[in-house]
């Protein structure tokens, strides 16, 4: 939450940031007296520049009333160098990679203690995927994250060890056993989950480097891995290396 922009003196710059900055990954829909209250600004202002920011597209009030992000801050997110750079060195394998497997494949890069999704292509199989662009999502849960997770720096493993969450029944929550996998995943280069995010749902990930640096994750969707493990594991490398000569 921000703070001190209720004064005379705060500008009208840091109090747009302050309603801006009053969502995150915890609080993706909020009502007007929500957002005054975590931007320390009296509601008559929240009002009048959620309007503003609204008319231009900053925000979304849904039907409910409830205030979101708006698409024209995404659409500006994504000329940020590293996300463009990727996406689009990324874009042409990912579909190739969806058209060798016709399943839903996955880009995403480390956000903090989350997964964020830069590209999604979805699949054929009715598979329930709960992921989209632009959303965030638990390293621990997802392949693409554990990816990341076992490629983060120590302070951010030890974050999320110490709040692994459990989201269906067959989510890793005992630090040891993921600490392990984060082992493994380093070793043999890849990583899968079985319904950890969603029930119905299994995957498969791999690293995707820019020279010795870890930069993204290149994940696939499926309904089981009971016979196409490694076949997903070959296309998925395949794919990551061609990204990764692309952005070098």
């Amino acid at each position: 939450m921000a703070g001190n922009t209720s004064h005379p003196g705060a500008s009208v710059t840091s109090r747009v940031l302050a309603l801006i900055g009053s969502f995150d990954a915890d609080h993706r829909q909020l009502t007007l007296t929500e957002i005054a209250a975590r931007a320390d600004l009296p509601k008559p202002t929240t009002h009048r520049l959620l309007a503003e920011l609204e008319a231009w597209g900053a925000v979304a009030r849904l039907p409910c009333g409830r205030y979101v992000i708006g698409r024209k801050l995404w659409d500006l997110g994504l000329l940020a160098p590293v996300q463009t750079g990727l996406r689009e060195a990324a874009s042409p394998f990912l579909h190739d990679l969806y058209g060798a497997t016709l399943a839903t494949v996955h880009l995403a890069v480390r956000d903090g203690t989350q997964a964020l999704y830069l590209d999604r292509l979805a699949g054929h199989a009715s598979v329930p995927v709960v992921s989209r662009i632009g959303a965030r999502l638990p390293l621990h849960a997802t392949g693409v994250g554990k990816v990341l997770l076992a490629h983060a720096p120590p302070e951010i493993r030890h974050d999320v060890l110490s709040n692994l969450t459990r989201i269906t029944a067959h989510t890793v929550v005992q630090p040891g056993v993921m600490a392990g996998q984060l082992s493994r995943i380093h070793r043999d280069g890849y990583a899968s989950t079985v319904e950890e995010l969603t029930l119905g749902a299994c995957s498969v990930a791999v690293p995707v480097s820019r020279g010795t640096d870890v930069v993204a994750a290149l994940g696939i969707v499926v309904p089981n891995l009971k016979q196409s493990r490694s076949a997903l594991v070959i296309a998925l490398r395949v794919a990551a290396r061609g990204i990764s000569r692309t952005l070098s």
